[in-house]
């Protein structure tokens, strides 16, 4: 039976949500406060925490942080819904938390009841969801320790646990080899050194080298554009792959990630305090050129209108839910692949569902690059997972490659090493 600890301060909470897993036969345990949660994770080894942001004695966002460091497990916060909050949340989220939810506080007509509802079936979710990579969460948490003592963080590891049975990886889906307009863009101009460990079956390996000298070849080459998508897990997979990513690639970035409209500003902030990279949160009609990033307002789709020699024009939407979500990562992909002239390359990241799987058969189709996360370093493999069964995913890598598959992407002009 999954065993699920229930942390917070106040009784009323611990009790309606500790009653509502255990109708839904959960094994639970619970806590009321950080330094509690500590012992319980130890004592019980539970599968799932649901954990308070805001509590006395040790606060939620420390008892993260050393839960995931010792006795890992899927860790889901329940946040208080102000920019406090917010941040509180983000920074739970970079040090091993996979998932968030809102506690009702009478600015909407959610009730305490419709919390108890929502954790249970995000429980349901990540109970059902591959937890066998739990050591990359116990290593974020130590590589964010590591970090507030040394300003060296470009070169952290994320390890990965052990993997289930590998899916069939397309190299590169119907048609093999595909070149986009404008040829391999950036031209980045190195040597690689390819990993011959892959264990990905069919599929061409990351890359491995320095990512401090790539420039581009020539002030003609065309810039190349990146559509980022994610969901459960995705803000620290994300705000990595923003730390590494090099400003010589010269690229143009959407990134969409699954998350409410209070916390998409504050995320945007994040990664572009963390990054080369001017980024922003988008916002209708305006337009993106290379060097630049923005991210899809939460509960708006980011539809690429159009693109005038690589200054790309976006629009937001705020048309039915896709998949169940808005922003949604295939409405981005699937505009981009009609819209960039460009290089251009989709890459999809942890999260639960299928959302992103039509945008990478866009993409694909369109003849740009595609990448998804590894299951051996994704929180969730569902959203990785539907894109890779497509047969349209060129390669598979792990989040530590991430950044140098997107770099080799646009170097190798298309081409795959078959």
């Amino acid at each position: 039976m999954t065993r699920v600890l229930v942390v917070d301060d106040s009784q009323f909470m611990r009790t309606v949500i500790g009653n509502a897993l255990s109708e839904a036969d959960y094994d639970v345990e619970t806590a009321t406060n950080g330094t509690e949660a500590i012992e319980a994770a130890t004592t019980y080894d539970p599968d799932v925490v649901t954990m308070d942001v805001e509590m006395p004695e040790l606060g939620g966002i420390d008892a993260v942080e050393r839960i995931m460091a010792t006795n890992p497990a899927l860790i889901l916060m329940l946040s208080v819904h102000t920019e406090d909050g917010a941040e509180a949340t983000l920074d739970a989220l970079e040090r091993g938390a996979v998932d968030f939810l809102h506690k009702p506080d009478g600015s909407d007509s959610r009730t305490v009841a419709d919390l108890s509802n929502e954790v249970v079936e995000k429980v349901d979710e990540l109970a059902d969801a591959n937890s066998s990579s739990i050591a990359l969460a116990r290593a974020a948490a130590s590589v964010h320790a590591t970090r507030t003592t040394t300003s060296d963080v470009t070169d952290r590891a994320v390890a990965g646990g052990e993997t289930g049975p590998e899916p069939a990886v397309g190299s590169g889906g119907p048609g093999g080899t595909r070149t986009r307009q404008g040829g391999s863009g950036s031209d980045v101009g190195i040597d690689l050194e390819i990993d011959e460990t892959a264990d990905h079956a069919g599929a061409r390996p990351a890359a491995e080298f320095d990512l401090g000298d790539i420039e581009l070849e020539s002030e003609d080459a065309i810039a190349p554009t990146v559509v980022i998508g994610a969901s459960t897990g995705g803000p620290k997979i994300v705000e990595e792959l923003f730390e590494r990513l090099p400003i010589g690639l010269d690229a143009t970035v959407l990134v969409v990630q699954h998350m409410p409209a209070e916390f998409t500003d504050r995320f945007a902030k994040r990664l572009d305090a963390r990054s080369e990279y001017d980024v922003r949160e988008a916002t209708d009609g305006e337009s993106v050129v290379p060097g630049e990033a923005v991210v899809a307002p939460g509960d708006s789709h980011l539809a690429v209108d159009d693109d005038d020699g690589g200054r790309l024009r976006v629009r937001l939407d705020d048309s039915d839910r896709i998949h169940g979500v808005r922003p949604a990562i295939d409405v981005t992909m699937e505009t981009a692949a009609e819209q960039v002239d460009g290089p251009l390359c989709g890459v999809v990241l942890t999260g639960m569902g299928r959302d992103g799987a039509a945008g990478i058969e866009a993409i694909s189709a369109a003849g740009g690059h595609t990448i998804a996360q590894d299951e051996a370093t994704s929180p969730v493999f569902g959203i990785p997972c539907q894109a890779i069964e497509t047969g349209c995913v060129d390669v598979v890598a792990p989040a530590t490659g991430l950044v140098e598959a997107i770099v080799d992407a646009f170097d190798t002009d298309g081409e795959t090493d078959d």
